[in-house]
């Protein structure tokens, strides 16, 4: 072997770095585009390119040293760094959530270790007032070892930190030679086990700083707020010699605000000097308003340009205040993922996430479960983001031991944190880990809370990475939920903890949570996990969340579907594959794809949800007789008179009827005000009152006018009926006599001009249906109680196979006729059976035929309760495909159910069917709409309309439920050659239990008895 084996000792997690600091870029002179544009130093020299790449199956097939000068390089590969060599056809990518890809024997990682050689030439060229040269790395997983001109420099560990070495004396005038060696494993990979596809490789920029022999090397800005007055204090070390220091402070418009020079200190945390400047009548960096100062730190020979944020954060009782003012957090957890560059992400993939975040209403991110690259969180600053900075450092798989219950892993914690938390051994890496994070960030207003991690047990490691932590800075709170997992046998140190977490409670356990911890803030760190379909609780949770205020707020789990790009179909479709289909072991399939939005960002139904559940202002009551209307700002820092406006709409059986402005009073953050919104109610039709709030103006993410979310009120008046449903519901009381009733064993058959229709007796539905002459039907209907599983369905949806849901059928134990006023009314006692089950349910059903063809539905259902939930209950009937105009009135235009609906209002909308499915990675169950009074799918000479005696779901798609259930990705459906249309009672909710709890109860589809009432009108256009 070509190296020592650092990789496996635990005592070896760095070697020749340079100590922990602050992250900047120094130039010659003060430079302030330095954020997105650090390259532009002219001390800073980027790496990034092609470099020559070999890749190797095991480091002991790694026989050359192939980082000495003259080593031939023809028989290498190119691969461009940053990047990932498994998007490049090195090796393979793996996705696991809990489980080590390796076996778990820390410090050992497989023998085998696969590993990847880079070289790259480069030109360096010495200045003389900046002689010494830095080289960083800001990302390589997992470790790596570093030659320069054929001399060993070093070896550094942890992923998602920078790595910095000081090669002045190994550089040349001239052309130079970079060889680094990255190996797939080392003994951090075991604090490393977070849930993501997992890849190796330089991931992150490379690149030299050139700075002088005596220059700035570490600053620490702190900002402490008093009335009318702040103090901005820079505390700083150096390389070499300190050297005098002017500090100079602007605010954003440029204009001076102070200067001072750094003077000598005694400082416990290492820092030699310190400056102190204040800033009168200070203006404070919010999430809402996030105002930035410029600091300049000036060594003659060389600029610091830092941006600042003056803002604080503290816990007063139970309750988390920044700038004296009470937060919620509306917070995201966010992995860096894209489906073809892998967790290689730059500028604009990073700017794309924010903007679309700032557009949906977070304010907060959770780097979850690592520091992201440094100058994301400037970004944060820029744009206004309250950031849990996480350190690198995840040991979930260690819940996986084998023992006795292990299946109840959760039961017995003092299991999980025995490897790792709880072991002096594995003390070293824990504080390196919490040090690299915290030291690094240290200076970024936006990161409010730093995180020890993620999933890692608690025990003595943490207890001195907390400690540490408080010590060091006191200035922000700390997090760890992983500190619930601790053995309960021992006594540990809590204290340096200022919040208690937990993930995926339900709102009823949540509530105990804050009974056992009654004396901190409580933060829901991971919920709603928002996989496939979903999630469908978020209106619930805001409700508890905002209204207890130990509850500082949440991270929806998570942001974005992690998946890998694999080109397109032949017919354009993109392919994304997930855990397994890469052919790796072990995996945790579809696991990964748990985001708001898509691989590509397009924004999913669940994330449009969430923009709307935390619209910036809600009418909390409205009288329409006076036109008072209440409402309350949910803004925690900015006067909504400020921030937005408001226009109103009033709507009646889904069309517009009137509009106008709002006259938006002041209303403070958290408060309630006044607003008149006088507005004419029209007697009959079902009327809301819409309040549509956008941007008042325009900023950098969101122009002017932009949409911030929307109020619908229903509005009372003498008939809440939609007129409309109320006319369909009465057609065919005054057509002509059915002409024709034929009856054998199996069939009745029912006609008259316009239509024959064809009815079974033995399944209690109809066979077909002909309409002038034209099928209306392409199969059997069938009564439907399936749906494809959603990815929340996944542990329920176990239980609807064991009953057998998912192959259950009809049958009609009686069926009789009589023509009553010229209608046909058919009447079938009759069950729905499974095979090897018992009966689940009876139903006694009347179908009633009128003679222009309108057929009426009764449907009294008993269920055995001895049977689980229901998908949901309703009719299935197959439309000829040309059938594919759909016109409905109900909660749109995206799919909606009864717990994810308030992204959408109710209103008259028209699709295509084939346009109303939600392409999930994943198929599954998806594009319903509820709350519909009817539904209209027509084709160029035919429509057939259909109407609830009650507001009815529906769903109509090209694809079968079965196909939808059957299939793996969303590239293999085929579409089963007719429209689709599902009519139901109701379905069950969406809800999150993919991750967390159960469905809650209101929104089950579980009553014992109930009655389906819906009336099929069919008509030539």
């Amino acid at each position: 072997m070509i190296v020592p084996k650092h990789y496996e000792d635990l005592h070896v997690l760095h070697e020749n770095t340079m100590p922990n600091r602050s992250y900047y870029i120094p130039a010659s002179t003060r430079m302030d585009d330095l954020v997105e544009h650090r390259e532009h130093s002219d001390r800073m020299q980027l790496l990034n390119g092609d470099w020559k790449f070999r890749y190797y199956d095991s480091i002991y097939d790694l026989q050359d040293a192939f980082y000495e000068t003259d080593f031939p390089l023809e028989d290498f590969d190119v691969l461009p760094v940053p990047s990932v060599w498994n998007m490049h056809g090195y090796d393979v990518q793996q996705y696991t959530n809990i489980r080590y890809p390796f076996p778990l024997d820390p410090p050992y990682v497989p023998y085998e270790n696969p590993c990847g050689a880079y070289v790259h030439s480069f030109t360096y060229q010495k200045e003389e007032r900046a002689p010494k040269t830095y080289l960083n790395f800001e990302g390589v997983d997992s470790c790596f070892y570093l030659w320069l001109n054929g001399r060993y420099v070093g070896y550094s560990q942890v992923s998602h930190s920078t790595s910095e070495f000081d090669v002045t004396d190994f550089l040349e005038e001239g052309e130079n030679k970079l060889a680094v060696l990255v190996l797939k494993w080392c003994d951090g990979s075991y604090l490393e086990d977070q849930d993501k596809f997992r890849m190796s490789g330089i991931f992150r920029d490379v690149y030299l700083l050139k700075r002088p022999e005596q220059s700035v090397f570490d600053y620490f800005v702190t900002t402490d707020i008093r009335e009318q007055e702040a103090e901005v204090k820079i505390r700083l070390n150096y390389t070499g010699d300190a050297v005098a220091t002017q500090m100079t402070l602007y605010d954003a418009q440029g204009t001076l605000i102070g200067r001072s020079t750094a003077e000598k200190t005694v400082d416990k945390d290492g820092f030699t000097h310190e400056a102190v400047m204040q800033v009168t009548h200070p203006i404070l960096w919010n999430p809402e308003a996030p105002y930035l100062y410029v600091l300049v730190i000036d060594t003659g020979s060389e600029v610091i340009t830092e941006r600042v944020g003056i803002r604080d954060i503290t816990v007063n009782g139970t309750v988390i205040y920044v700038n004296g003012k009470q937060i919620k957090f509306r917070g995201v957890n966010r992995h860096d993922s894209d489906p073809v560059t892998g967790f290689t992400i730059g500028l604009d993939q990073m700017k794309k996430d924010l903007f679309l975040m700032k557009q949906h209403n977070f304010n907060a991110i959770r780097t979850s479960h690592y520091p992201n690259a440094p100058y994301f969180y400037q970004l944060c600053d820029q744009y206004g983001f309250l950031v849990i900075d996480e350190a690198d450092h995840e040991s979930h798989g260690a819940s996986q031991i084998y023992c006795e219950h292990n299946e109840d892993w959760d039961k017995h914690v003092e299991v999980w944190n025995t490897p790792f938390a709880d072991n002096e051994d594995w003390m070293e890496a824990t504080m390196d880990r919490t040090q690299r994070c915290v030291m690094r960030d240290k200076n970024r207003p936006c990161v409010v809370i730093w995180s020890m991690g993620n999933e890692s047990a608690y025990g003595c490691t943490f207890e001195k990475a907390l400690a540490w932590t408080k010590a060091f800075d006191p200035t922000r709170l700390t997090h760890y939920e992983g500190s619930y997992y601790y053995d309960r046998n021992k006594k540990y140190d809590f204290s340096n903890i200022d919040m208690y977490s937990m993930m995926y409670r339900t709102i009823e356990t949540s509530m105990d949570d804050m009974k056992d911890v009654p004396d901190k803030p409580f933060l829901l760190v991971e919920y709603s996990h928002a996989m496939g379909n979903g999630p469908g609780d978020l209106e619930d949770y805001f409700h508890m969340i905002q209204s207890v205020d130990q509850v500082c707020g949440g991270f929806v789990w998570e942001w974005c579907d992690h998946a890998i790009y694999k080109g397109q179909t032949e017919n354009g479709k993109a392919m994304y594959w997930y855990g397994g289909d890469h052919g790796e072991y072990p995996h945790d399939s579809n696991f990964c794809l748990d985001g708001l939005v898509f691989p590509d960002r397009t924004p999913g139904t669940g994330v449009m949800e969430y923009k709307n559940v935390y619209r910036p202002a809600r009418i909390t009551a409205y009288d329409s007789m006076t036109g008072e209307a209440v409402i309350h700002s949910y803004m925690d820092f900015v006067n909504l008179q400020e921030y937005c406006t408001a226009a109103y709409q009033v709507t009646c059986d889904g069309k517009v009827v009137s509009s106008g402005q709002i006259d938006m009073e002041s209303v403070a953050p958290r408060t309630d005000a006044r607003l008149s919104i006088p507005v004419t109610v029209p007697e009959a039709g079902r009327c809301f009152l819409n309040v549509t709030y956008a941007l008042k103006e325009a900023e950098e993410i969101r122009p002017a006018g932009f949409i911030l979310g929307f109020d619908e009120i229903a509005l009372k008046n003498r008939d809440s009926r939609n007129q409309t449903n109320v006319h369909l519901w009465s057609v065919g009381n005054t057509a002509e006599p059915v002409s024709v009733v034929e009856e054998s064993d199996r069939f009745l058959v029912v006609q008259s001009e316009a239509f024959t229709y064809v009815y079974n007796k033995l399944t209690g539905v109809f066979e077909s249906m002909k309409f002038h002459g034209s099928d209306l039907i392409t199969r059997p209907m069938n009564v439907n109680i399936w749906r494809a599983p959603t990815d929340n369905d996944k542990k329920i949806k176990l239980e609807w196979m064991d009953a057998q849901y998912d192959r259950c059928m009809t049958r009609a134990y009686e069926t009789s006729y009589e023509i009553v006023n010229g209608e046909v009314r058919i009447h079938s006692v009759m069950a729905v059976l499974a095979p090897s089950v018992q009966r689940l349910m009876d139903m006694d059903a009347i179908w009633t035929i009128s003679g222009d063809g309108a057929v009426t539905l009764r449907m009294d259902v008993a269920r055995d309760m001895r049977f689980p939930e229901l998908p949901r209950f309703g009719i299935r009937m197959f439309l000829p495909k040309k059938m594919e105009e759909v016109c409905y009135c109900g909660i749109g235009p995206m799919e909606s159910y009864c717990d994810k609906r308030i992204a959408g209002s109710y209103g008259v909308y028209t699709h295509k069917a084939a346009d109303m499915h939600e392409d999930y990675i994943r198929p599954q169950e998806n594009g319903s709409h509820c709350d519909c009074d009817y539904v209209q799918i027509s084709s160029d000479t035919m429509m057939l309309s259909a109407v609830g005696a009650k507001a009815i779901a529906f769903n109509a798609s090209v694809y079968t439920q079965e196909e939808l259930t059957e299939k793996k990705h969303n590239y293999e459906l085929i579409p089963c050659g007719s429209t689709v249309l599902c009519l139901d009672y109701a379905q069950a909710g969406i809800g999150s239990q993919s991750c967390g709890p159960k469905l809650m109860e209101k929104y089950q589809l579980d009553e014992e008895t109930f009655t389906f009432a819906v009336k099929l009108i069919p008509a030539v256009k």
